[in-house]
């Protein structure tokens, strides 16, 4: 199948939270419990926050089928911070991440930025691996979730891009 990298559309933002929820669910369970899963996919709350968060000033690189439907993306901050790489579990092991992480790390480099970090969950983690990144800790949190405080982790990581 073919894809395409693009820009974030205002347009895409349910299509956004769709992938989000799908990746959190379908694949989420791979690594973590169904809890930890709920509570992650509880912590996204839906298509309004895309639109928040490019008013915030951050940057949204998606990945388009060939009819341009929304099926990754990935949402960096002005700071290099990247916080969300999601993928579709229908279009998983495509080089997707990959491509987008590259985007965004040419749209930070643009911007003058000179390290690139991110919280990478257990199953996001060799992507940024293979993109160059660098686990610095394991991060143990919890999540409040229907009145419990649900234990997690995810990876502090790193990239120097100059």
């Amino acid at each position: 199948m073919a894809y395409s990298i693009r820009p974030y559309r205002d347009s895409d933002a349910e299509a956004l939270a769709a992938v989000n929820a799908a990746a959190i669910a379908e694949i989420g369970p791979h690594a973590y419990s169904p809890e930890q899963v709920a509570a992650w996919s509880a912590r996204h709350p839906g298509p309004e926050r895309f639109r928040e968060r490019i008013a915030a000033g951050h940057a949204i690189f998606v990945a388009a089928d060939a009819e341009d439907r929304p099926v990754a993306y990935a949402l960096i901050e002005p700071d290099g911070h990247l916080d969300h790489l999601y993928n579709h579990p229908a279009h998983t092991r495509q080089g997707l991440a990959t491509q987008l992480l590259a985007t965004a790390e040419a749209h930070a480099a643009a911007l003058g930025v000179e390290c690139l970090y991110t919280e990478a969950s257990d199953l996001a983690r060799p992507a940024f691996e293979r993109a160059g990144y660098v686990a610095t800790k394991k991060r143990e949190f919890t999540i409040a979730h229907e009145g419990r405080e649900v234990p997690i982790h995810n990876w502090a990581m790193e990239k120097r891009i100059r």
